[in-house]
C-alpha cells in the first residue's frame, strides 16, 4: 500500500508518490498538480475544495475561506456559511480531497501520509497538522520540515554533496534552513523563519497603499470588492517584473478609478517585508556558524520566490544567483514523496539518513530571586537548532521550605523571561516535604523527528517518574470532540468528481462576471447561460466540447487588463 507525501500549503497544496520510475506528482480531479487551499460550500450545502472554491471567493465570500493555515494550532473559529470550523478541520478537508485524488490516480486505498510543515511551526501547530491528517482518515507518523523536504528533492535530484541554504517563501510563511548533504546523510545545521511573512503580505501591502492613497477604509468595502481588489493585486504582483506599467480599473466603495502598478512602486512597498526576510537568513547563518562563501548553493522554494525583488535581495546577500531549476511550487511535495518512499522502503531509492533540528529553544520556568517582579526566568533544556531526535536532562531543586509539589511548566522561545515565551503545557509532580533546596527532580525533554515533545520528571529521592506528552495545546481536541468533529465533517458531501470540472468553469465564469461591467458582463452572462443549457442536455461529448471552448475564452479574458 503506497504512502503519499503531501505539501499542505497556505495558498496551494500538492501530493506525490515515489514509484519505481521516480517521483510521480498526483493530479487532482481537474487534472492539475496544485490544489488551491480553499474550502467552500455551494448553494446546496455541498463541499467545494480547491480551484472551484477559489473562483467563488469573490461573490460567495461568506461561504468560502482561504489562508487558514496561519491559524493552525489556535482555538480561533472560522465561519463557513452558518457553521464554525477550526483551521485544523478545514485543513483536514484539503487533505481529504488530496487523499481521494491519490486513491483515484493510484487505484488503491491510501491510509498513510508524510505531511510537510514549515520549519518554524511550533509544537501546537505540529499537533494540529497531525490531527488534521487523522480527521482526513490518514495515519501521519511523520512530519517533515518544508525546507528539509525541498533539500531532499534537490540533493537526490543531482546527487551533489555540500551545504544548501533553503529559502522557502510561500503564501503565508517564510522558512530558512541550512543543510549539509554528505555520504548519504542529510543533516540540518540550523533553521529559522517567520510564520507571518509570505506572498499574502506583499499583496496586503499593495492593497493597504492603494486604499490609503484613495482615502478608502477597508471596512467600507463589500466582501466582493475586497476580494476582487485582492485578486487584481495578486495578478499585478505576478506581472510586475515583466511589465513596465500595468493600468488597473478598480471598483471600490461605489467608485470606479484607474491605478498604475509599476516595478518602482512595488519595490518601495516590498522593502520593509524584504528587510524582515533578511533577519531569519542572517540568524540562521550565525547559528550554523557558516560564512556565505561556505554555502554551495542557495535554493529557492515556494511560489513567492519568483518575485524579482526577492531574488535580487538574495543575490546581493550571497553574490550569486540562487538555484531554482526545480519548480518552486512543487519541490516540497517532491521531497515529501521521497520521504514517504524512504518510510515505505521503496526499492527505487537508495537509503539516506535524515537528521533535523529543533527550531525553537525548549525549557521551563525557574524562580527569579534577583527581580521577582519580572516573573520566572526561562531555563533552556533543549537549545534551538539541536539535532533531533534528542533527549536532554536538567536537574531542579525545590525553592521553598516544606514544598509538596513541583510545577514543571513547558515553554518554547528565546527570551530569558518565561512570560515572553510561548506556553506549551505543564506537569505537576508531588515531592516529599524537606527544607528548601534539599529535594530535587530530573526533568527530561525528549523531542522527536515530528517536532513533538515528551516530558519526563523523576523525583530523585523517591525514584518515581511522571510522564506527559504535551497536550495543553490551543485547538487540540479531546476524544469526544474528535468524534464530534469527524461526524460534522462526514456530513459535508463532496461534489461528485465527474461534476467538478463543470462546477469549476461555472465558478470561474461567475467570478469574471462579478469583475466586469457593461458589454463584457453581458457577454459572460450569455456564455454561462449557453453552458447551463448544454449541461441540462446531459450529453458528455457535447459538454466536453462546450467546456473546452468556454475555458479558452475565459483564459483570454483572465489575461486582459480590464479584470
Amino acid at each position: 500500500m503506497a504512502i503519499i507525501g503531501i505539501d499542505l500549503g497556505t495558498t496551494n497544496s500538492a501530493c506525490g508518490v515515489l514509484t519505481e520510475q521516480g517521483i510521480q506528482l498526483i493530479p487532482n480531479r481537474l487534472g492539475e498538480i496544485l490544489t488551491p487551499s480553499v474550502v467552500g460550500l455551494d448553494e446546496s450545502g455541498k463541499l467545494l475544495v480547491g480551484k472551484t472554491a477559489k473562483e467563488r471567493l469573490i461573490n460567495h465570500s461568506n461561504t468560502t475561506v482561504a489562508a487558514f493555515k496561519r491559524l493552525m494550532g489556535t482555538d480561533h473559529k472560522i465561519a463557513l456559511g452558518k457553521q464554525q470550523f477550526s483551521a485544523t478541520e478545514l485543513s483536514s478537508l484539503i487533505l481529504r480531497a488530496l487523499k481521494e485524488d491519490a486513491e483515484t490516480f493510484l487505484n488503491e486505498e491510501i491510509t498513510e501520509a508524510v505531511i510537510s510543515v514549515p520549519a518554524y511551526f511550533n509544537d501546537n501547530q505540529r499537533h494540529a497538522t497531525k490531527l488534521a491528517g487523522e480527521l482526513a482518515g490518514l495515519k501521519v507518523e511523520r512530519l517533515i520540515n518544508e525546507p528539509t523536504s525541498a533539500a531532499i528533492a534537490y540533493g537526490l535530484h543531482d546527487k551533489r554533496e555540500g551545504h544548501f541554504l533553503i529559502l522557502d517563501l510561500g503564501g503565508g510563511t517564510f522558512d530558512v534552513s541550512i543543510l549539509e548533504f554528505f555520504d548519504g546523510i542529510m543533516e540540518v545545521h540550523a533553521s529559522a523563519g517567520d510564520n507571518f511573512l509570505g506572498g499574502e503580505d506583499f499583496v496586503e501591502a499593495m492593497i493597504d497603499n492603494v486604499l490609503e492613497e484613495l482615502g478608502i477604509k477597508k471596512e467600507a468595502l463589500k466582501p466582493s470588492e475586497r476580494q476582487n481588489l485582492y485578486m487584481q493585486m495578486e495578478t499585478a504582483k505576478r506581472r510586475v517584473s515583466q511589465q513596465p506599467e500595468q493600468r488597473l480599473e478598480l471598483h471600490l466603495a461605489g467608485r470606479s478609478m484607474e491605478w498604475s502598478v509599476t516595478p518602482e512602486w512595488f519595490e518601495k512597498l516590498s522593502t520593509p517585508l524584504l528587510l524582515r526576510a533578511k533577519r531569519p537568513i542572517e540568524r540562521t547563518m550565525r547559528d550554523a556558524d557558516l560564512p556565505p562563501q561556505k554555502i554551495d548553493e542557495v535554493v529557492l522554494v515556494g511560489g513567492s520566490t519568483r518575485m524579482a525583488q526577492f531574488r535580487s535581495m538574495v543575490g546581493r546577500m550571497f553574490g550569486r544567483l540562487p538555484a531554482c531549476h526545480l519548480d518552486p511550487d512543487t519541490v516540497v511535495a517532491m521531497g515529501a514523496a521521497i520521504q514517504a518512499g524512504l518510510k515505505e522502503k521503496n526499492s527505487a531509492l537508495d537509503d539516506i539518513v535524515l537528521t533535523d533540528v529543533c527550531p525553537y529553544t525548549l525549557g521551563t520556568g525557574i524562580v527569579n530571586e534577583d527581580s521577582p517582579q519580572l516573573g520566572s526566568y526561562f531555563m533552556p533544556i533543549v537549545d534551538r537548532n539541536t539535532v533531533v531526535p534528542v533527549s536532554v536532562v536538567r536537574r531542579v531543586w525545590t525553592a521553598a521550605d516544606n514544598q509538596t509539589q513541583l510545577c514543571i511548566d513547558v515553554y518554547q522561545g528565546e527570551n530569558r523571561l518565561v512570560k515572553k515565551n510561548i506556553y506549551l503545557g505543564e506537569l505537576t509532580v508531588p515531592v516529599p516535604k524537606k527544607p528548601k533546596g534539599e529535594e530535587a527532580a530530573d526533568i527530561r525533554y525528549t523531542y522527536d523527528m515530528n517536532g513533538l515533545l515528551e516530558v519526563d520528571v523523576t523525583v530523585v529521592s523517591t525514584g518515581k517518574t511522571f510522564n506527559k506528552l504535551i497536550e495543553f495545546t490551543p485547538g487540540a481536541l479531546t476524544e469526544v470532540q474528535k468524534a464530534e468533529a469527524l461526524e460534522k465533517l462526514s456530513q459535508l458531501k463532496f461534489h461528485p468528481r465527474k461534476d467538478e470540472k463543470n462546477q469549476a468553469v461555472i465558478a470561474r465564469g461567475e467570478r469574471l462576471y462579478e469583475s466586469s461591467l457593461g458589454e463584457q458582463r453581458d457577454y459572460i452572462a450569455k456564455l454561462l447561460s449557453t453552458f447551463d443549457s448544454v449541461l441540462d442536455r446531459q450529453k458528455p461529448t457535447e459538454i466536453l466540447k462546450a467546456r473546452t471552448e468556454i475555458s479558452e475564452i475565459f483564459d483570454r479574458l483572465d489575461n486582459e487588463d480590464w479584470i
